[in-house]
């Protein structure tokens, strides 16, 4: 039981974080596109891992989870005042970097030998 309502609280933080993403008047991430990519809570609520994904480098996600931690306030005001907690978790912004590490990955099967198929005529 704890663990549904621990997933439904982690889906609510999620969905309150993206609605305020374009409430960010900051200049490093205006114009970017920046997404939550998913979030892990802590059992005890005390810890909330948002990782963070920007369209482009790992430069400009970076700054955008420098620029997003510095706005943790604006987060968690606003995630209180719209989510009940008993404890609100300290809101820790990470980079994301997955979609280049399955790029990576996809370049590298993509240089892999192919196997010799079997001639069909050959019988």
């Amino acid at each position: 039981m704890a663990n549904h309502n621990l997933n439904r609280l982690t889906e609510d933080i999620k969905r309150e974080i993206s609605a305020a993403l374009p409430e960010i008047k900051d200049k490093r991430i205006s114009g970017e596109i920046v997404s939550v990519s998913h979030i892990e809570l802590t059992s005890d609520l005390s810890y909330c891992k948002v990782y963070i994904s920007v369209l482009g480098n790992e430069r400009k996600t970076k700054e955008a989870t420098e620029c997003l931690e510095k706005a943790a306030g604006f987060f968690v005001r606003r995630i209180n005042s719209r989510i009940k907690m008993r404890k609100m978790p300290k809101l820790m912004f990470l980079p994301d970097n997955s979609q280049e590490y399955y790029e990576k990955i996809s370049r590298i099967i993509d240089e892999l030998p192919k196997p010799v198929e079997d001639d069909p005529t050959e019988e």
